[in-house]
């Protein structure tokens, strides 16, 4: 994917977001991205993740609540809901990513449904900005991409 800057959308007003210290982001309308810009419409499914968003911004991607993964994999309304997430955004051409996902069997679930990224901390803890900086100047100094 290079690098970018992915924005996610979240509890803001209508084309609205917000950066990483709660002040709003202004999006432009659909196909006016430049420059890398990547968006991503989180917490999907909850609050003001609405389907509008889908047909006014040029969204990359879905975010899937924590909330729709609590039993999924057991065959029950949250296995509908994620099932539906994901094949409205697969259809839509979208990246989706299930967020907090902490046990094997959720990721089992997820696989199976054909979630496309997953992140939580079966996978590893939230790290900070610092961090996430020395890790990929670290990797690009090994040479990889991640």
């Amino acid at each position: 994917m290079g690098q970018c800057l992915r924005v996610p959308v979240d509890r803001g007003g209508q084309g609205q977001g917000q950066d990483a210290q709660g002040q709003e982001l202004a999006l432009p309308p659909h196909g006016e991205y430049r420059l890398g810009l990547r968006i991503s419409i989180d917490d999907f499914g909850t609050g003001y993740s609405s389907l509008g968003y889908l047909k006014s911004f040029a969204i990359d991607s879905l975010k899937i609540d924590r909330r729709f993964l609590g039993t999924v994999g057991s065959g029950g309304p949250d296995d509908a809901i994620v099932r539906a997430i994901i094949g409205l955004g697969h259809g839509l051409g979208l990246v989706i990513v299930a967020e907090g996902v902490e046990r094997s069997e959720q990721l089992a679930a997820l696989r199976a449904l054909g979630c496309d990224l997953v992140q939580g901390f079966l996978i590893g803890p939230a790290l900070s900005p610092d961090e996430v900086v020395k890790r990929m100047a670290e990797s690009e100094h090994r040479g990889g991409t991640g």
